[in-house]
């Protein structure tokens, strides 16, 4: 997989002083700066901690498995077009190099909902989903009952709680969204887990 975090912190040189801190108990693979800096922490053959605890389909441990990547943004600003433009490169060369499919780039919200907002709702996965390193859906209505079932099979495994559930879906997908849950959301989730199933076979298997 490959997870895109924010910094939460007002500069890129703090970040970088975290995140190269042992005692800070935190790492990733690539830091992303407002200028379309990337810096290279940790080889991507090798575990970084930036994941936590959670969960992504089947898999339990996010960190093992995955490539992070942070952007230096303070979790309330537009994310800038040399540091969107940046992480698109990046992005491209991490996911063709791991054959990494695109329901298999997401926030650390997704697979640590209820714990983690980020990247948040300011971050433009449809911009990520134009270039096929993302996945988006189009809007639309669905009357069934089945919204705990399509999250997991969507990937949402980290929490059978329905309010939390909600709240991870909609802070990706449909971030202005307010109130209980409806059809709209439904019709994300049940479009999310047909479309694009996490746990899918591989190609050939």
């Amino acid at each position: 997989m490959a997870i895109i975090h924010f910094t939460a912190m007002q500069s890129a040189e703090a970040a970088l002083d975290r995140l190269c801190d042992p005692a800070a108990e935190v790492s990733a693979h690539y830091l992303v700066d407002a200028r379309g800096r990337a810096t290279r922490m940790v080889p991507e053959d090798l575990r970084a901690w930036h994941a936590g605890a959670g969960a992504w389909g089947k898999t339990t441990d996010v960190n093992s498995r995955s490539i992070g990547i942070e952007l230096c943004n303070d979790g309330r600003s537009p994310f800038p077009e040399p540091q969107m433009a940046a992480l698109e490169t990046l992005l491209a060369g991490i996911v063709r190099r791991w054959r990494i499919p695109p329901e298999r780039v997401i926030g650390h919200s997704d697979c640590a909902p209820g714990r983690k907002v980020d990247p948040g709702p300011r971050f433009d996965w449809a911009r990520l989903s134009r270039r096929g390193l993302a996945v988006t859906v189009p809007p639309a209505r669905y009357g069934g009952d089945g919204f705990a079932a399509d999250m997991r099979a969507a990937g949402y495994t980290a929490t059978e709680d329905p309010a939390i559930l909600l709240a991870a879906l909609r802070l990706r997908h449909r971030p202005w969204a307010r109130g209980p849950r409806d059809a709209w959301d439904a019709g994300l989730a049940h479009a999310l887990a047909r479309r694009f199933p996490v746990d899918r076979p591989a190609p050939g298997r």
